[in-house]
């Protein structure tokens, strides 16, 4: 019985890993993705401030996005 659990708990954690590997790629490539329209968008001196400008709204959203999981996760 005990082993059956703790093999349910490693196939649980197993996918969750493959699933957080995935959306990394799938954010990774985004990232490539508005970094190219940021340079083909701004010239040179420009890209520095809209790269930074680009990484303070992705860093509200993760922030804000996580704050709300944890509340989701608490009322469970």
């Amino acid at each position: 019985m005990e082993t059956e659990k703790i093999k349910k708990q490693i196939k649980h954690k197993m996918i969750e890993y493959i699933g957080a590997a995935l959306g990394l790629v799938a954010a990774l490539a985004w990232n490539d993705a508005i970094k190219s329209i940021i340079d083909y968008w701004f010239i040179t001196g420009n890209g520095v401030i809209a790269k930074l400008i680009y990484a303070v709204l992705i860093s509200i959203l993760v922030i804000t996005v996580t704050y709300y999981l944890v509340q989701i996760e608490k009322k469970k």
